[in-house]
């Protein structure tokens, strides 16, 4: 697919804000757009038509980007459509669910068009998801998931599954990955960093030094901002670090370098 075959509905309910997106997509490619101002006309306009992406405000007449995005996410024919949010909020309690959902970005406003474009092109490559030759070797590699998001470990899968690898196990906590642990042998750990019981550094920590895989790569995903956090992070022995929220061609290139270094 190009950028200017993609259909985007684009959801704000300030018509200076809408007119600023859709001339910026307009600068990138993108023809085929639809406005809205508030979530549930959008919502009702799925139903006809499939998008192939809804940039949204968080702050919606009707509902927040965060309900909006759930509500599609709780759709079968919806929950792929990659999501956008282009907000100037910046609290926690609005944020982390979006991180959490899979979206493709979060652009603050007024945002940069060189982020919005890169944004664009991650979501071509999540479109167009095949397998390429180079992909081949990944068949036969285990990988164990561990993420106490539903939506996040869905998004997560469907790019591992882009790349042919297709053996993976989900966890919803660093406990439950413990014990995965200790039944299986993993050529890849996919972990967050915030979950319930065992965090993804007590996992971490873990593997290193107390397991019979010391050296299996994990890869941390994490919507962590404070600096001290990241650093302790990456001290506990990860072999990347990924922020949420994803974008798809830098999450699938930094799996692909891990996984030929095995």
């Amino acid at each position: 697919m190009q950028i200017d075959q993609l259909l985007v509905l684009v959801v704000e309910p300030s018509r200076m804000q809408r007119k600023v997106i859709v001339t910026s997509l307009n600068r990138l490619g993108v023809s085929d757009i639809e406005e809205f101002d508030s979530a549930q006309p959008a919502l009702e306009r799925m139903k006809l038509i499939t998008p192939d992406i809804v940039l949204s405000s968080m702050h919606l007449p009707d509902m927040t980007g965060t309900e909006l995005v759930h509500e599609m996410r709780e759709n079968s024919e919806l929950q792929d459509v990659t999501f956008m949010l282009v907000s100037s909020e910046t609290h926690y309690r609005y944020l982390e669910p979006i991180r959490q959902s899979g979206a493709i970005a979060i652009l603050p406003k007024p945002f940069d068009e060189k982020d919005l474009a890169r944004a664009l092109n991650s979501t071509l490559s999540y479109i167009d998801t095949h397998t390429d030759a180079e992909d081949e070797q990944f068949e036969s590699l285990r990988v164990l998931l561990a993420d106490d998001s539903k939506l996040s470990r869905k998004y997560l899968r469907q790019t591992l599954e882009s790349i042919s690898i297709h053996q993976i196990d989900e966890v919803e906590n660093g406990a439950q990955a413990l014990q995965q642990l200790e039944d299986h042998t993993y050529d890849l750990i996919i972990s967050d960093y915030n979950m319930p019981e065992i965090d993804g550094r007590e996992l971490t920590e873990h593997v290193r030094s107390d397991s019979n895989q010391p050296s299996v790569p994990i890869l941390m995903v994490t919507s962590e901002q404070n600096t001290a956090t990241l650093a302790a992070i990456q001290n506990a022995g990860v072999s990347a670090l990924c922020n949420k929220p994803l974008l798809y061609d830098n999450f699938r290139s930094i799996i692909r370098h891990l996984l030929k270094e095995i």
